[in-house]
């Protein structure tokens, strides 16, 4: 009897267990996929990942699959290409794609980051920095063309520092290669992204002097972008994947720095909860998360207007004709 029992039990268990596998399964495959392709891994982007570990994207009904495509360039022609349905680049991307003319615009319709992202970093403490410390020394800048180094040359222009005379300015290195060029020696200061500036000031290999971010001004720096096709035919999906991003957004300025490094720390199982957690209040206290999707007019110009300082602006493109806040807007209202 009680060998029966027993047998009863198990085979009652693996029936519940089936159930639930199966229902869960089937719950899965009801969800809309989604591919999102990021031009990189940054504690930058933490409302993307938050969304993704929070289970937004899910509650919106979406299975949304992301991978790390580095370069503006190959993010881009993943785009272009279908294999990826929405990219997150910066929005100079879509300018130079947009200016060479096409068919089917890339269009961008929610706004991840609304500053620069980037810290100035010195090889020595300097504890009353001023920028006219910059002349006559070696910065290791960013790759040309890209939003970190126009923003890096328009601020040092603000400052009255020309940035090809004033000082010898290196911007020939890969972006995955910088922080190690300057670990090993070169550059007097240099322009990083978190959470390497923060990683470098605790080992005491730089000393993070200022923000490229509260200098710049807002800027539509990092975007969810798609082609014009794919927001025409899934409108319900780009709805749906703008408001689990608006969620995110909201829930990361309610949450301390400490809370937020915790939800997003899987998607950085190298680096410390601590530096996380730096990195995140950093970015928080300067406003560097956008906090909410819609890209505005103003941070269109000004976008517009530092990529022309810097000589990199094909063609001057309308607001209205690259830019579509249609659901950023419904969902926030």
């Amino acid at each position: 009897m009680r060998k029966w029992l027993k047998m009863s039990v198990l085979i009652l268990l693996s029936f519940v267990f089936i159930i639930g596998l199966t229902a869960c399964n089937s719950s899965k495959e009801s969800l809309q996929k989604v591919q999102i392709g990021e031009v990189t891994r940054s504690i930058f982007y933490a409302p993307q990942y938050v969304a993704l570990e929070k289970g937004f994207f899910e509650e919106e009904g979406l299975d949304v699959e992301l991978s790390t495509i580095p370069g503006g360039d190959k993010t881009m022609t993943a785009l272009i290409s279908d294999g990826i349905d929405i990219a997150l680049v910066g929005s100079e991307t879509s300018i130079y794609v947009n200016a060479q003319g096409t068919d089917d615009p890339i269009i961008n319709f929610a706004q991840l980051t609304q500053t620069d992202g980037t810290f100035l970093v010195s090889r020595e403490k300097i504890d009353n920095f001023t920028w006219d410390m910059l002349e006559d020394t070696t910065f290791l800048g960013q790759r040309k063309g890209g939003m970190p180094q126009m923003v890096g040359e328009f601020v040092l222009k603000k400052h009255g520092i020309d940035p090809h005379n004033d000082l010898e300015l290196i911007q020939n290195i890969d972006f995955a290669n910088i922080s190690t060029s300057f670990a090993s020696g070169t550059g007097d200061f240099v322009q990083l992204f978190e959470p390497q500036a923060s990683v470098f000031e605790k080992e005491g290999i730089g000393y993070i002097v200022a923000s490229f971010g509260t200098e710049s001004g807002h800027v539509p720096y990092t975007v969810f972008m798609a082609k014009e096709s794919f927001l025409n035919e899934q409108k319900e999906v780009a709805e749906k994947f703008t408001r689990a991003i608006y969620k995110a957004q909201q829930w990361v300025y309610e949450q301390s720095a400490e809370e937020v490094a915790k939800a997003i720390q899987p998607f950085f199982e190298d680096t410390e909860l601590d530096i996380i957690t730096s990195s995140v209040e950093r970015y928080k206290s300067q406003n560097s998360f956008a906090e909410n999707p819609i890209l505005d007019n103003d941070e269109w110009d000004n976008l517009q207007n530092i990529m022309d300082e810097a000589g990199e602006l094909p063609e001057r493109l309308n607001y209205e004709d690259f830019v579509n806040t249609e659901f950023a807007e419904m969902v926030t209202e």
